[in-house]
């Protein structure tokens, strides 16, 4: 191998694995990944759960060569651009224009933690009550390995190592209103906000009704914001195009990402309520927060591009009946498997929960040996909480959703006859 062929440093990969033609991406198409060792694999991940709608669409690709040859680049950093007004306008709409009244744009879920926690506390500022500094997240929960969005990522991946600051965060258990009570009842007047997913990405576990509504109660207590992070729900991977849709009543900011233009351009947006939006405009307030490559022509030309194509695929539909061929399948590998114990999640998104034979939850060090031998069984699947997180395209095949199961049930397999702990890459999202 040459200096050359290790040139590359790649996120969340140990040294050791650098390199590897077996994870050398080539080319991708519909639900399948060919790698350099000249593998082809059925993708179990939809990318980073990004590529809802699957991989080459081709409305999209030409959405951003139009925009490329149209308009190269063009910014919203103290300008604006047609594009950007366009793409904004649509995600209000598709949102929900009675609540939601502008978008600022980003360029990652991290990026857009970050925005969302420096807005939270200027919002609060500008209504004179610059105290409200702390920022709420949940435990499990993941937002981002940039700074902001790192400190209020709920799970230790390192935080203390890179100097993060996290004087400024608070963490409570999921689904527990007793603890998040009080909290809110010693802290309430210095809470800015409370960042929540609807479904943790860590563990694929749903926020249940009570804790919403307890959640929601005290929104209108004690008057923090409450920030909806729908990077990996939004765009129909648990049923409607935002899982909110489902809450009974919508956040004050939603953040989303990955689908938002299936993967093919590093976009996030950050839909404001009116009421939100409606303090800076009437103190005529900047917020700092600006991105070289946020709201771009190509980046909001792929958005635009992607609504018009989940529209026309009927992308909650393909949801919705995926998820119940998803839900029957795991049942059955539940029922049949003995190292299966069931499945958390909602939707297209979901994880498998292990066991080991003497009945132990299934040991967090071997998940990557499980992740291997899913892979060399054709699927790629990523790592979940003592199992393995399962987001298929919402464009599955009935036959497709039959193959990537067998996989799962051979790697669950090699594993029961062959543990190889730590095997592969097993980290990340």
């Amino acid at each position: 191998m040459s200096r050359t062929d290790r040139a590359l440093w790649p996120s969340l990969l140990a040294p050791s694995d650098h390199g590897r033609p077996d994870l050398c991406a080539v080319s991708a198409e519909g639900v399948r990944v060919r790698f350099a060792d000249g593998r082809e694999l059925l993708d179990g991940s939809s990318g980073l759960w990004n590529t809802n709608i699957g991989y080459g669409n081709r409305a999209i690709a030409r959405a951003a060569a139009e925009a490329l040859t149209d308009a190269s680049y063009l910014s919203v950093f103290r300008y604006e651009n047609t594009y950007a007004r366009r793409a904004a306008a649509e995600l209000v709409e598709l949102a929900g224009a009675e609540h939601y009244g502008r978008v600022l744009f980003s360029t990652s879920g991290g990026a857009a933690n970050d925005l969302v926690m420096k807005l939270a506390r200027q919002y609060h500022a500008l209504r004179g009550e610059g105290r409200r500094k702390v920022v709420v997240g949940l435990r499990g929960g993941y937002h981002g390995l940039t700074f902001g969005g790192f400190a209020l990522t709920g799970d230790d991946l390192g935080q203390q190592v890179y100097g993060v600051d996290q004087r400024l965060v608070r963490h409570v258990t999921p689904n527990d209103p007793a603890e998040l009570t009080a909290l809110l009842s010693r802290q309430g007047a210095q809470i800015a906000a409370v960042v929540v997913e609807p479904v943790l990405g860590s563990g694929a576990v749903p926020l249940t009704d009570d804790y919403l509504a307890t959640l929601l109660a005290l929104r209108e207590e004690y008057g923090f914001l409450l920030v909806a992070d729908e990077v990996a729900t939004g765009f129909c991977r648990t049923g409607e195009f935002f899982a909110t849709e489902r809450w009974p009543a919508r956040p004050d900011l939603l953040i989303a990402s990955k689908g938002l233009t299936n993967g093919t351009s590093a976009a996030a947006a950050v839909l404001a309520s009116r009421r939100v939006a409606g303090v800076f405009d009437e103190a005529d307030a900047v917020l700092s927060h600006g991105e070289t490559q946020a709201g771009t022509p190509v980046t909001c030309a792929t958005i635009l591009a992607t609504l018009a194509e989940m529209r026309r695929l009927d992308a909650v539909g393909l949801s919705h009946r995926l998820a119940a061929r998803l839900d029957d399948r795991l049942a059955e590998l539940a029922a049949t498997h003995d190292l299966v114990t069931g499945s958390t999640g909602a939707g297209c998104f979901r994880s498998i929960r292990m066991r080991t034979p003497d009945g132990e939850p299934f040991p967090q060090a071997e998940v990557p040996a499980l992740v291997a031998a899913v892979r060399a069984a054709g699927a790629i699947v990523h790592p979940g909480v003592n199992g393995v997180q399962l987001f298929p395209a919402l464009t599955y095949t009935e036959a497709d959703l039959d193959e990537l199961l067998g996989c799962v049930r051979a790697g669950l397999d090699a594993v029961t006859t062959a543990p190889l702990v730590g095997a592969g890459p097993g980290v990340g999202r």
